[in-house]
């Protein structure tokens, strides 16, 4: 076989499938080879039928179907798959060739991934990929990141079939050394959580709480998609509302009992990890765990009491704008908290991440596309060395004009019994990050007293540490003292 391929694509899923329409739609050239060779077969004589695609039956088959340098992306399941893939195709390749691993791979795995393929002068590129089959097909976000000496040679494809910006920029750039795009992309679907859960607490108050039916609240997404609040996830929730089958809503027909996949908990690990306080992302994904107890939640229901709902029927328009500025400025949380996460973990591993570019690649294509991303790109445009997006002069405005409707809002669910774990979960995070004093000053009392942890003092340097013979049973040996 002539080595005239630009780029092959072992998995042939989903989404595996319709990247290498995409390409070949862009006019790449393209090898489709899967584990399961009757699967190249259907690809090829269906979805495919007609195009340039390549099927291929074997690895040594691939291998030798791809200019040089030979570029190899693996769409397949995360994990050991992708490590047996790997082993079974190094020894085919030659040195300066590249994997790409395109699923949702743990960070680290791709560090090791990185530093192995380092090791044998073979070139790694870990990318997230987001957007879905439609975004797969058509356009996804794609975050690229690892050796970056192959970016040069992958840039032309992923740019060509990543999604575009209203002016045309591509939603993929260059992340940064290592595992950073599949940190990047991590992060992207831990605040996917976020805003997944953001707008099911939303719909329930309506619900609930004003007592709008389906097609009321179709119409209420309908009325946000149009401003501040616009986004694919915003989109798609409108078209939701107002799905029938039968005569019948399909939303009042589907059980509420959440899944997941897995990357909202890595966020949430890799947030207490790190020490930072994403906790807004975090208990979205604590959202669905709840959801899944569907039985304890029915026993629960039959025992444990709370406020009886007294639906507001009045100023139902005042109340939807209120509900809209809850929903906007608890948004804003649930991003600050996920570049707070990337700028520590860019910090830890020297990754340097250009916040700005990451907004711009989410600006399209990916689930969290929304018009306010563009304002976010402009913070970090503004000043690259922004600690925290909340402090931003645009953010910051947005959340103080917000925060009284965020403020009636969150007092509302309480007092009708309405969850609202993640809405009250930012506005926690807002009032805290706001407070120059916290009580932790008595926390730091309560661990030296009782297990001798030391403290700072107001009146000392930072850096000392002092410990309190609090009784006088108390030793004098202080504890060691460090950060988790």
């Amino acid at each position: 076989m002539s080595n005239s391929c630009d780029i092959a694509v072992v998995g042939l899923a989903v989404m595996g499938q319709n990247l290498i329409l995409n390409m070949n739609d862009n006019g790449f050239k393209v090898a489709a080879y899967n584990r399961t060779t009757s699967k190249v077969d259907d690809f090829i004589n269906g979805a495919a039928k007609g195009t340039n695609i390549v099927g291929v039956k074997s690895i040594e088959e691939m291998v030798a179907s791809l200019s040089s340098p030979r570029k190899i992306m693996l769409m397949v399941k995360a994990g050991e798959v992708v490590d047996k893939f790997i082993e079974q195709i190094v020894p085919h390749l030659d040195k300066g060739d590249i994997i790409i691993d395109g699923g949702n791979a743990d960070y680290n795995d791709s560090i090791r991934r990185y530093n192995d393929l380092d090791e044998k002068g073979l070139l790694f590129i870990g990318t997230g990929v987001s957007g879905g089959e439609e975004g797969a097909r058509f356009g996804p976000a794609i975050m690229p990141g690892g050796h970056k000496e192959a970016w040069p040679h992958v840039k032309n494809i992923f740019q060509a079939i990543a999604a575009k910006t209203d002016d045309g920029t591509p939603c993929c750039d260059w992340v940064g050394d290592s595992g950073s795009g599949h940190f990047v992309k991590m992060v992207h679907n831990g605040i996917e959580y976020g805003d997944m859960q953001l707008i099911c607490e939303a719909y329930q108050f309506m619900k609930d709480v004003l007592n709008l039916d389906n097609l009321q609240i179709q119409q209420v997404f309908e009325q946000w998609k149009q401003g501040e609040l616009g986004s694919y996830l915003i989109d798609i929730t409108a078209d939701i509302m107002g799905t029938t089958e039968n005569g019948e809503f399909v939303i009042d027909k589907i059980l509420d009992k959440a899944g997941q996949k897995g990357t909202g908990k890595m966020t949430g690990i890799n947030a207490l990890e790190f020490g930072v306080p994403v906790t807004l992302i975090c208990e979205a994904v604590f959202s669905r765990c709840i959801s899944a107890l569907k039985d304890e939640r029915i026993e629960a229901s039959e025992i444990l009491t709370g406020p009886e709902v007294q639906p507001i029927t009045e100023d139902q328009q005042a109340w939807i704008d209120t509900l809209g500025q809850a929903l906007y400025a608890s948004k804003i949380i649930s991003y600050a908290q996920g570049f707070m996460l990337m700028r520590e973990a860019s910090n830890h591993f020297n990754w340097n991440l250009n916040n700005s570019g990451v907004a711009m690649m989410w600006s399209g294509g990916c689930i969290i596309r929304s018009v306010f991303l563009k304002d976010i790109k402009n913070a970090y445009d503004n000043n690259p060395a922004l600690t925290n997006l909340t402090l931003d002069s645009f953010f910051s405005e947005q959340l103080i004009t917000a925060q009284p409707s965020w403020r009636k809002a969150i007092a509302q669910f309480v007092l009708n019994g309405v969850p609202a774990p993640a809405m009250s979960a930012g506005l926690a995070f807002y009032d805290s990050y706001r407070h120059a004093t916290l009580p932790a000053n008595l926390l730091q009392a309560q661990r030296d007293y009782f297990g001798a942890h030391t403290y700072e003092r107001t009146d000392k340097p930072r850096g000392e540490f002092f410990h309190t013979k609090w009784t006088a049973n108390s030793g004098d040996t202080a504890s060691s003292t460090y950060d988790a």
